[in-house]
């Protein structure tokens, strides 16, 4: 592949992903409208239709890491293990 052809395409690749971020920024901003409606209603589900919105509240138990390596750092060492992985990026 050409420099002007690699070019083209990290313009390219550009391009798409600034319509793909505002394509996620209106969908967000329609999620949005749909849950402030919700609200209104003060309803955790709606149908709609053909459809069924839920917007529900959900708790999870999540390990702490963090207060975990404070408390005990060996035994926090002893289980943690290094992971590889290749992250891609484009600067200008």
């Amino acid at each position: 592949m050409s420099r002007n052809e690699l070019v083209a395409k990290i313009e390219a690749l550009n391009e798409w992903e600034a319509v793909i971020e505002e394509a996620k920024a209106e969908a967000e901003a329609i999620r949005d409208s749909i849950k402030a409606e919700m609200l209104e209603r003060e309803t955790e589900e709606l149908t709609a239709g053909q459809y069924i919105v839920r917007w529900t509240s959900v708790i999870s138990n999540r390990f702490d890491t963090t207060s975990f390596k404070k408390v005990m750092p060996d035994v926090y060492k002893a289980y943690t293990k290094a992971v590889s992985s290749r992250r891609f990026s484009i600067s200008a």
